[in-house]
């Protein structure tokens, strides 16, 4: 059990005035991340649970993460901060104990706070654990520190055996060997611990004995690289003349398609794309159990269900393969559903939204008051009575590459001048009309959105007077970079660095 920090809690004795709840009836929260899902990707054909849910509650379809990748996108989400306040980024990739988070805000308000992570960033490794009772790995069927990964990913008997030999003995070894049993030979096909994560969700549900109010947390990998869904997911997505079985062929690889290990053309890529889109539909499926699993324990009609990307992928478009070095709105804009209480009205949103918006709204769902919490964000409640002004703009920031070019210069040797060009901050600003993007080694980029969605044609010489504004704007919002960031990465331990690997981060 980790510890929760200071109480600024009011919502302990009454409830918030915005949202009339009194403590006996607060409701419970439900937060789910849909790792890597692209809002362009998320619809009634790949997800049609998550449409339904959306049907019912509030979808959100101008929603804009503030990170292109998982670390500094879930800092955020857990802290309503951007990532140069939380400075939670590719050269830190630590969590500031000093932030006052969401669950930590739960926790001190009397809520039970439980988690399921399938990704290996959000964890206690990197400071996510704070508040929560549990925080499980979804990939382990026993808990443990010691992570059997590599026996698993071993691409040979010798390799594995290897592994094992190396591993087995770190720690309590029948957890180890019911660990790599599990993943070699009992979890399902296509799953990497989505429906193991929802089967403890369920079970956890079903034996609560408690009748104080939950927060649930639960990332569900399947979206992100390697696209790996079960054939009967997948094959609906493939192009025609693409077989399960090729598509999963095609290697999947994004560090080494930056640095021109190899190359994918346009039939890979559409391959790619099915089989990304039939990972979507696996997690909706997932959905499906975990809403059935909530009316199980007559709780569906108490929960505030949030689900949500933590931010998108590029799978071809502009020449890139995974989420990292840019922020286009493939990597930004994301799905974002809440359902139940005041969400349940059957309203779809267009004004412009971001992650870092949901402390404060799930604060004001709840009746729960937390100073600190409120203090430091800088996110607008998304609750139908809130007295806010709505967005005219939304911001993203991409302070370190990660990898670092150096850890690719390690992996690959030679480093392409296209990828070398990536070893800059970036911050971006949109607006309904324009993107404009700005990097610290000079580079820009405008474009006009409604006459160009894909951001494909840079304007910037051709409108200064929009250049010197959104800049402006910028500056406003968001530190120069001439403020220097935190670079003391944390030191990983060897089975975490083995399954960041394999999601590509090397």
């Amino acid at each position: 059990m980790t510890t929760h920090g200071d109480s600024a809690d009011d919502g302990k004795r009454h409830g918030d005035q915005r949202s009339g709840l009194r403590e006996t009836e607060r409701p419970n929260v439900c937060l789910v991340v849909l790792d890597t899902a692209r809002a362009v990707d998320v619809d009634a054909e790949t997800m049609p649970t998550l449409s339904d849910i959306g049907g019912e509650g509030t979808r959100f379809e101008r929603a804009y993460s503030t990170a292109p990748w998982t670390v500094p996108s879930h800092a955020s989400l857990f802290t309503g901060t951007y990532t140069s306040e939380h400075g939670t980024h590719g050269g830190h990739q630590v969590l500031d104990d000093g932030l006052r988070t969401l669950p930590e805000a739960f926790a001190d308000a009397g809520y039970e706070t439980v988690g399921v992570s399938n990704n290996t960033w959000i964890t206690e490794e990197f400071g996510f654990d704070r508040g929560f009772d549990e925080l499980r790995r979804g990939w382990q069927f026993h808990q443990s520190d010691t992570d059997m990964g590599a026996v698993v990913r071993g691409e040979c008997l010798s390799e594995k055996v290897t592994a094992a030999r190396e591993r087995l003995f770190s720690g309590n070894p029948l957890v180890n060997l019911a660990n790599v049993v599990y993943s070699e030979f009992v979890q399902p096909a296509g799953d990497d611990g989505a429906a193991r994560s929802i089967d403890w969700i369920d079970s956890w549900l079903r034996r609560r004995s408690t009748d104080d109010p939950f927060f649930c947390f639960c990332n569900i990998i399947e979206p992100h690289v390697v696209y790996d869904p079960p054939r009967s997911n997948a094959e609906a997505f493939l192009p025609p003349d693409v077989s399960h079985e090729a598509a999963r062929d095609i290697r999947q690889d994004p560090r080494a398609f930056d640095c021109e290990d190899y190359r994918l053309d346009d039939g890979d890529f559409a391959a790619l794309r099915g089989l990304y889109r039939g990972s979507l539909a696996y997690a909706d499926a997932q959905l499906s159990r975990l809403r059935a699993s909530l009316e199980a324990a007559g709780e569906w009609e108490n929960t505030i269900l949030v689900i949500c990307g933590d931010h998108g992928e590029h799978v071809g478009e502009h020449d890139f393969f995974g989420h990292q070095y840019n922020l286009y709105d493939t990597l930004l804009h994301v799905p974002l559903v809440i359902n139940g209480g005041p969400f349940a009205n059957g309203e779809t949103r267009t004004d412009f939204v971001q992650l870092l918006d949901l402390p404060e709204t799930l604060l004001d769902a709840t009746g729960v008051s937390d100073s600190r919490l409120r203090a430091q964000g800088a996110g607008r409640s998304l609750h139908p009575g809130a007295d806010e002004p709505q967005r005219e703009a939304v911001f993203a920031e991409y302070v370190a590459p990660q990898p670092s070019i150096e850890r690719l210069e390690a992996r690959f040797g030679a480093v392409p001048d296209r990828v070398r060009a990536f070893d800059r901050r970036l911050r971006a600003i949109r607006t309904a009309e324009y993107k404009y993007v700005e990097g610290s080694d000079g580079f820009r980029r405008l474009h006009h959105l409604p006459t160009d969605p894909g951001e494909r044609v840079d304007v910037a010489d051709r409108r200064p007077s929009v250049v010197a504004d959104l800049s402006g704007r910028l500056d406003e919002r968001l530190p120069g970079f001439d403020r220097p960031v935190r670079t003391d990465a944390v030191e990983m331990s060897d089975g975490t660095k083995r399954r960041l690997a394999d999601l590509g981060y090397r």
